[in-house]
C-alpha cells in the first residue's frame, strides 16, 4: 500500500527542510504526533533511531536509512508482518519549495493493514503535510 501527499510551500526550501528535519519539534506543530524522539543522541543519519509516539497507532521506533541535507530523508519502521517506510522530500518550486510525504507498506500482511488502517495513514499524512507547510511559511 502506498500513500503519497505532495503541497506547495510559499517559503524558501532551506526553510522548510529546516521544519522537516527537525522531528523532535513535530510535537508541538503537528496533531498526528504526540512524542517524537532521538533514541541514540547522533546527529540525524542514515542508522539513527527515533521513536514516534501517534494516536490511535503503536508506537514505532523508525531507523533513518537516507538523510540527504536540504533534500530528503527516508525511515523505516517493521511491526507485526508489516515495513513501513516514510519519505519527506523538500524541492524549489519557483520561488518558494514543494513538499512530498510518502509512506509505502510492504510485507505479507500490509494489504490487510492498508484496509484496517488505510484511511487514518492517509489523513495523517495530509495533515502533516498541511502543517509542516503552515509552520514553514510562519517562520520563513
Amino acid at each position: 500500500m502506498q500513500w503519497v501527499t505532495r503541497v506547495d510551500v510559499e517559503a524558501s526550501p532551506d526553510a522548510l527542510w529546516k521544519v522537516v528535519a527537525e522531528v523532535e519539534r513535530w510535537p508541538a506543530f503537528i496533531a498526528t504526533m504526540r512524542r517524537v524522539e532521538r533514541l541514540d543522541g547522533k546527529e540525524p543519519g542514515p542508522g539513527s533511531l527515533v521513536r514516534v509516539a501517534q494516536p490511535r497507532m503503536p508506537v514505532l521506533t523508525w531507523r533513518i536509512i537516507e538523510w540527504t541535507p536540504g533534500r530528503s530523508f527516508a525511515w523505516q519502521s517493521a511491526s507485526g508482518g508489516v515495513t513501513t517506510t516514510g519519505t519527506h522530500t523538500v524541492a524549489p518550486r519557483g520561488d518558494g519549495s514543494s513538499l512530498t510525504l510518502g509512506i509505502d507498506q510492504t510485507g505479507l500482511l500490509a494489504p490487510l493493514v492498508g484496509l484496517l488502517t488505510g484511511w487514518q495513514t492517509r489523513r495523517y499524512v495530509e495533515v502533516e503535510a498541511m502543517s509542516m507547510k503552515r509552520r514553514a511559511e510562519e517562520s520563513g
